[in-house]
């Protein structure tokens, strides 16, 4: 897996758009940080998942992923090893930490008959 089709993965995601973070590419969903690119290094990206998402990801494809080290970590961002990622696995992996922070579509109003 290449950044250029992490890149191109990302932004077939709704309303995803690339931006910059810390001199780090980095790519959102409304105003909110889903995933980044080069951390800590151009052979990585980060993911924003939840504890849960990271803990399942990191035991099923160790090689993959990895918790971030420190606090971060602790809260659900994850590397993902970009040369052994392949685009089926980063995809599933970029789908879930779109929709942890992607707007969520307003309820919709019942309408109801008043007498």
């Amino acid at each position: 897996m290449s950044a250029s089709r992490f890149r191109r993965i990302a932004l077939a995601l709704p309303a995803a758009v690339e931006s910059a973070h810390q001199g780090k590419a980095d790519f959102r969903a409304g105003k909110r940080i889903f995933a980044t690119l080069g951390y800590p290094d151009k052979d990585w990206g980060t993911l924003k998942l939840t504890a849960e998402q990271q803990s399942m990801l990191v035991e099923a494809e160790p090689g993959i992923f990895r918790p971030v080290p420190g606090g971060w970590g602790r809260q659900g961002y994850t590397n993902v090893c970009l040369a052994k990622a392949d685009a089926t696995t980063l995809k599933s992996a970029l789908t879930m930490a779109w929709e942890n922070v992607a707007p969520k579509a307003p309820a919709k109003r019942r309408v109801t008959k008043q007498s």
